[in-house]
């Protein structure tokens, strides 16, 4: 029984990384290679956002799960935010402009609640 959930966790993570590999933009270590002028200026932005986005999701563990969670979504919501400004800019469809404004408004929400719960705990 825990062969299918191991599997299930590996195939989860090694996807954004076989991803990252077809499309030619991964260097040895297994990160994404900085965007380069010949690609258009909205993947660039998303490159770069999600660059950060991961690197600020690795966070210093603290061994409190409820902490650590917080500490984690943090940045993915801000990367999800500016994800969502790219599309704002460089995005021409209604209903994806129509649902970037609303994952803007709804995780900025959620970062500040986040944040002022990460100070009441302690953090």
């Amino acid at each position: 029984m825990m062969f299918p959930v191991r599997a299930a966790l590996v195939a989860l993570c090694l996807t954004p990384a076989l991803a990252m590999a077809q499309s030619g933009k991964v260097d040895h270590s297994g990160h994404s290679m900085p965007a380069d002028a010949t690609l258009p200026a909205s993947t660039q932005a998303y490159i770069a956002v999600n660059d950060a986005m991961h690197r600020d999701m690795a966070i210093t563990f603290t061994g409190d799960a409820d902490v650590d969670f917080l500490l984690g979504m943090i940045p993915h919501h801000e990367g999800a935010v500016a994800m969502a400004r790219i599309v704002l800019e460089h995005g021409s469809d209604p209903e994806t402009r129509k649902l970037a404004e609303e994952i803007i408004a709804a995780q900025e929400t959620e970062i500040a609640w986040m944040k002022a719960r990460l100070a009441a705990l302690g953090q």
